[in-house]
């Protein structure tokens, strides 16, 4: 069997160099702190470097989706009543034309005749939205917004963000599940419709990231109990 020989006292490294190297890596790693891991992990560059990488984005958005997690777990701490109780749409009754009866002269006869107007058709009704919310978000404040729904349940929805773009992350949460439908980065506006994946709260997180104030617009209707702020 072969046996690692042992090493002189003369081959060890001398304590001088030990801590020469122990000073070296300290050095190297407080680089790499500051270059990489500050930027990627906490968008934090104090050098620039992690910018021009890219990790400082990378980064931005660790922290954006972890403020949104935060957000979506503090969702029963306020809610709003929406207000579905308004009074629904009235739609006003066709008005029909009468029929005006105008003579017709037929020469060759002397009879006159008579032709009925056309019947003006009525405008079809257009849905109103059942409720709608305005905020205003200064720059890296964020709102999150939820419909209660039961599962299958569909409701429309239109939002538009005056001033500038928004980011916005559309999630669900309820019955021990949570999901994430969509998110979008610098999105001036979106509207479609959303169907509940479950029973729970299902909606929207938004966050300004511009440099000024921007005003959230948020329209909805369909089925679902209440719109609530939750933040």
């Amino acid at each position: 069997m072969y046996n690692t020989d042992i090493p002189n006292r003369e081959e060890l490294p001398s304590a001088g160099k030990l801590i020469r190297s122990t000073i070296i890596a300290a050095i190297v790693a407080l680089v790499l702190l500051v270059t990489v891991v500050m930027p990627a992990e906490y968008a934090v560059d104090p050098t620039g470097a992690g910018r021009l990488l890219g990790l400082t984005e990378m980064g931005e958005i660790k922290e954006q989706l972890a403020e949104e997690a935060a957000a979506d777990e503090a969702a029963q701490m306020g809610a709003v009543k929406s207000s579905g109780d308004q009074e629904a749409p009235q739609v006003s009754e066709p008005v029909m034309a009468e029929a005006i009866e105008e003579p017709v002269s037929a020469p060759e006869t002397g009879i006159t005749a008579s032709e009925p107007k056309p019947v003006a058709e009525p405008e079809a009704a257009q849905p109103k939205w059942q409720d709608e919310v305005r905020v205003v978000l200064t720059p890296g404040e964020g709102t999150e917004f939820k419909l209660t729904m039961e599962e299958g349940a569909a409701a429309r929805f239109s939002w538009v963000s005056e001033g500038g773009p928004i980011n916005y992350d559309t999630h669900g949460d309820g019955s021990g599940q949570s999901i994430s439908y969509e998110k979008g980065r610098g999105v001036p506006e979106d509207e479609g419709k959303l169907v509940a994946a479950f029973t729970g709260n299902h909606g929207w997180f938004f966050r300004n990231r511009n440099d000024n104030d921007i005003t959230l617009v948020l329209r909805t209707r369909g089925e679902y109990g209440e719109l609530k702020k939750i933040l």
